[in-house]
């Protein structure tokens, strides 16, 4: 009997893991598994406010992963303002508009109004912003609201724009110095390399029998670090045939600048400058 339960007991904790395992393949169903950064939705949060005389303690966000917004019990004078799945949007809007309760949507800026049914009191605000999430991900973005109180359909918005472009900077400053910067040996090759060549014109092939696939240089597992995306260990011939790629694509990005159009300061700006720091 108890190795009967016994076994029943792993069949029960095979069977969990394996939902779990399956679990992170499903697709989600909220933009905010991108994780809003908080600042921008601070600074979104406070523009509502302000303009709509809305109190900030009201504010609610019911869309997280695995929570339904509609089971959720919304209190007298909570306003819904959040990043919500784009795909149902209009349900949601729907649901909303249908029960009475305030909201502010972040919505995709280039289909935000493609919802549209006339009499339900919403006000698009389009401001087409370019948002970069914690993920890397940039996404356009607009609202919807029932919050306007005189008619607006459609509408601009250039300060929510201003504080949204100011946070979105700084986050975006952040994430390029938190990314480190590597280069590697003639004897290793990658994708991004490779590229690289191709933009600016240069010829390069590496046959299978000269090259064996990495994940990682022997230095960089020390340090717990990899090839992103993974690489190749060239052979002397092929490593010397990089640096020769190397040195023309560096050769045609200076010709490429050298041909660009560099504007000259005038005599009168040359004498204007002179008088400048003194």
């Amino acid at each position: 009997m108890t190795q009967v339960m016994g076994t029943q007991v792993m069949l029960e904790e095979a069977d969990e893991a394996y939902k779990t395992f399956v679990e992170k393949f499903k697709p989600k169903k909220t933009t905010d598994d991108c994780y809003t950064p908080k600042n921008i939705y601070e600074a979104v949060s406070g523009w509502v406010a302000e303009e709509y005389g809305a109190e900030r303690g009201k504010f609610v966000r019911p869309f997280w992963p695995g929570a339904d917004y509609r089971l959720r019990e919304y209190a007298d004078g909570e306003i819904v303002v959040d990043n919500p799945p784009f795909s149902i949007l209009s349900e949601i809007v729907r649901f909303y508009t249908a029960r009475g309760i305030k909201f502010f949507l972040f919505g995709p800026a280039l289909t935000i109004i493609a919802g549209y049914r006339p009499g339900t009191g919403v006000c698009y605000v389009c401001t087409g912003e370019n948002v970069t999430f914690e993920n890397g991900a940039q996404v356009s973005i607009s609202f919807v609201t029932n919050m306007e109180k005189d008619g607006t359909l459609v509408r601009s918005a250039p300060e929510l724009v201003r504080r949204i472009r100011e946070e979105n900077r700084k986050n975006e400053k952040q994430q390029k110095k938190q990314l480190p910067k590597y280069t590697y040996p003639d004897a290793v090759i990658t994708a991004a390399r490779v590229q690289y060549y191709s933009q600016h014109a240069t010829e390069y092939r590496v046959k299978e029998k000269e090259c064996l696939f990495i994940r990682a240089m022997d230095e960089q597992r020390k340090e717990g670090k990899s090839l992103f995306g993974g690489g190749f260990l060239l052979s002397e011939k092929a490593a010397a045939e990089k640096a020769a790629a190397e040195k023309a694509a560096a050769e045609k990005a200076a010709a490429e600048k050298a041909a660009a159009t560099c504007w000259r300061l005038s005599e009168r700006e040359k004498e204007m400058q002179r008088g400048l720091g003194e």
